[in-house]
């Protein structure tokens, strides 16, 4: 769990700041908007609890954006910035040097945008390649309600492990 010096220093940023910040663990307007309505946090359990609750009702609109920031699995994203970093050390597990697992996650990749019209997303923090890409297989047999809320919960989960990142850094900056 992150200091309490993290979340004393999330609750005392600015507004702007503060919402940027959140961004970079999800982007997804009404979702941080949401989560920074309910400072000040008395710890970091509460903070995380509400960002995951926030994060499993997305609007359409929230959920469009956030996953319009996530690279498919087995592909790493480039640039400098936060999101471009949390995406290439959640997804360390899938061995790029490994074709045919790469082959298979493109395949499933492909076939699940063409069945749900929307990128594969998955929590991949501590999870293998042949973990993802089982997992992949199985949602590709969900129906579209059921793989609604299953991206939502996978995008919640992904949002605490970044923010939960997030409190530790601003936990650090303040004791330093």
């Amino acid at each position: 769990m992150p200091s309490a010096d993290g979340v004393a220093e999330f609750n005392h940023l600015p507004a702007e700041p503060a919402l940027q910040h959140l961004l970079t663990c999800l982007n997804a307007p009404g979702w941080a908007t949401a989560v920074l309505a309910g400072r000040p946090y008395p710890d970091a359990e509460s903070l995380l609890a509400t960002a995951f609750r926030f994060g499993l009702v997305l609007s359409e609109d929230d959920l469009g954006l956030a996953l319009s920031r996530h690279p498919r699995i087995g592909e790493r994203p480039g640039g400098t910035g936060a999101e471009a970093a949390h995406s290439r050390s959640e997804q360390s597990g899938v061995d790029q040097a490994d074709q045919e697992l790469a082959a298979a996650l493109h395949a499933g990749n492909l076939a699940y945008k063409k069945k749900f019209d929307r990128v594969f997303l998955i929590r991949a923090a501590g999870r293998s390649g042949p973990e993802i890409l089982a997992a992949l297989e199985k949602r590709l047999a969900s129906d579209e309600q059921t793989e609604a809320a299953e991206v939502r919960d996978q995008l919640a989960q992904i949002a605490q492990l970044r923010l939960n990142a997030l409190l530790d850094q601003l936990g650090r900056e303040r004791t330093s």
